[in-house]
C-alpha cells in the first residue's frame, strides 16, 4: 500500500491557483485513474479534476470554497503498489544521473531564467535563490516541483542571502497595500458581497496585467456600411442553412486574424530577456457571464473562414454559459479581440490579456453623418476599433499599420465577399 498525494493542477496558461467548488468524492470512496474527483474554478475555466491514481480516497485536504495554489495538495489516495511496480522505480532512481556540473553541461538552458508566478512566490517565501536551482522543465525551466523538492528535503541554498529584491517586491507589496487600505465605512442599506475564488483570480490577473505591462493605445474609425448591408442581407438564409447566427463579430475576428498574418510582430509576447513571436494565430475572445469573465480561444483563426469563425464563437460562448468550457479551450491564445460593442460601448481601452502584447476592442456600430470624398455628407455605419498595446513589445508605427490594415479589410467587405 502507498499513500499518493493529488495536487492542484494548472488549468490554463498563467493560472496559478484554483478554488475547489465541489468535491465529487468522499473519504473511503474507491476511484479509478481519470475518474473526476472535484470541480475546480479559476478565473479562466471551470473544470472537473480527474484522479491521477486508482485507489481509495483517504483524506480531502482542501475544503469546498478554498483557494489553493497550483501544486498544493488537495487530497490523498491509498493505492496498491506491487513489488514489480516498485522495482522499476528503484532501478530508475539508481540510474538517475547526479546533478553534477558534468551532467549539466550540454543541457538546453534557454528557459532557465523564465519563472512562473507560482515559482517566484514559493521561492520568495522560503528564501530560495532561483539562479542556484537546477530546473527539470523544458529548456531548463524551474518548475514548482523543483522548488518544493528543495523545501521538502530541507536542503540549504549555497547562499543564505534573502530572495531577489524583485521577488520580494512582487510578493510583499500587495500585502502591504492591503494592510494600509482603510476599510470602507458601511452605511444603512449597504450590502457586503463575498469575493469568490473566481473574482479573486480575475482581480489578481487584471492587477498583474495593468502593473507589469506598460499600456498604450490607439483608435481608428472604420466605415462598415457595405459590410453591415451584406451581413444583414444574408443573415437569415445563413441561419436557416447553418443552424447558427452569422454575427458582425465574426467579420471583425477574421479581419484581425488576416492582418496578424501580415503583421506577425503583433502576434508576440514579452518573455523577460526576449520577445517571442508566435507562429500560430490563436484569437482569444472574451465571453462574460453574470459574475465572471472567460477568455476561450479560436485556434488557427487565420486558416478559418468567416463561417468557421462564427461557428467557433457560437460553440465557445455556449460552453461558457453551460459551464462546459475546458482547460484546452482556454489555452494557446496569442492575441485578443473583445466585443465591447455588444453592450453599447463606443470607445474603450482594453487591459491586455497577459502575456499577450495587444488587445483589440470592437465597439458598437452606429449610424453617423460622414463627409465623403466628394464633399457630400452621408449617413454611414461607423465603428471605432481601439487597440491597446504592450509598449515593451510594440511601437506605434507597426500598430498603426496593423490597425490600418484591419480597417482596409473591413471597408472592402461587400456582397462579393464569401463567408465560406
Amino acid at each position: 500500500m502507498a499513500i499518493e498525494q493529488m495536487a492542484m493542477p494548472q488549468l490554463g496558461e498563467s493560472v496559478t491557483e484554483g478554488t475547489i467548488s465541489k468535491w465529487l468524492v468522499s473519504p473511503g470512496d474507491q476511484v479509478n485513474k481519470y475518474d473526476p474527483i472535484a470541480e475546480v474554478m479559476t478565473d479562466k475555466v471551470n473544470a472537473e479534476v480527474p484522479s491521477s491514481f486508482t485507489g481509495t480516497i483517504t483524506e480531502l485536504v482542501g475544503e469546498e470554497g478554498q483557494t489553493l495554489a497550483v501544486g498544493e495538495i488537495i487530497c490523498k489516495i491509498e493505492t496498491e503498489e506491487t513489488e514489480t511496480e516498485a522495482a522499476p522505480k528503484r532501478e530508475e532512481e539508481q540510474n538517475t544521473p547526479s546533478d553534477t556540473d558534468a551532467n549539466r553541461q550540454g543541457k538546453d538552458q534557454s528557459n532557465k531564467a523564465r519563472y512562473s508566478p507560482a515559482v517566484l512566490r514559493l521561492a520568495g517565501e522560503h528564501g530560495i535563490q532561483l539562479e542556484e536551482v537546477e530546473g527539470t522543465g523544458a529548456g531548463g525551466r524551474i518548475t514548482r516541483k523543483d522548488i518544493q523538492k528543495i523545501i521538502d528535503s530541507g536542503m540549504k541554498q549555497k547562499s543564505e542571502a534573502p530572495a531577489p529584491a524583485a521577488v520580494q517586491t512582487t510578493q510583499q507589496a500587495p500585502k502591504q497595500q492591503q494592510k494600509q487600505a482603510p476599510a470602507p465605512v458601511l452605511s444603512a442599506g449597504d450590502i457586503e458581497i463575498p469575493v469568490t475564488g473566481v473574482r479573486k483570480a480575475i482581480a489578481a490577473n487584471m492587477h498583474k496585467s495593468k502593473t507589469e505591462i506598460p499600456h498604450a493605445w490607439t483608435m481608428m474609425e472604420v466605415d462598415v456600411t457595405n459590410m453591415t448591408a451584406y451581413r444583414n442581407s444574408i443573415k437569415d438564409s445563413f441561419k436557416q442553412k447553418e443552424g447558427f447566427n452569422l454575427t458582425f463579430f465574426a467579420f471583425f475576428v477574421k479581419a484581425a486574424a488576416q492582418a496578424l498574418k501580415e503583421f506577425p510582430q503583433m502576434n508576440s509576447m514579452w518573455a523577460g530577456d526576449k520577445i517571442v513571436q508566435k507562429k500560430d494565430i490563436n484569437i482569444s475572445i472574451a465571453v462574460a457571464t453574470e459574475d465572471s469573465l472567460f477568455v476561450p480561444v479560436i485556434k488557427h483563426a487565420d486558416e478559418k473562414t468567416i463561417k468557421g469563425i462564427a461557428r467557433e464563437i457560437t460553440d465557445l460562448a455556449k460552453k461558457v454559459r453551460n459551464g462546459k468550457l475546458t482547460a484546452e479551450d482556454m489555452q494557446g491564445g496569442t492575441f485578443t479581440v473583445n466585443n465591447t460593442g455588444s453592450f453599447g460601448s463606443v470607445q474603450s481601452m482594453g487591459i491586455i490579456n497577459h502575456p499577450q502584447a495587444a488587445i483589440l476592442q470592437v465597439e458598437s456600430i452606429v449610424k453617423r453623418p460622414v463627409v465623403m470624398n466628394n464633399g457630400m455628407i452621408a449617413v454611414r455605419d461607423m465603428v471605432n476599433l481601439c487597440l491597446s498595446l504592450d509598449h515593451r513589445v510594440l511601437d506605434g508605427l507597426v500598430c498603426g499599420r496593423f490597425l490600418g490594415r484591419v480597417k482596409e479589410i473591413l471597408e472592402n467587405i461587400d456582397e462579393h465577399t464569401s463567408v465560406y
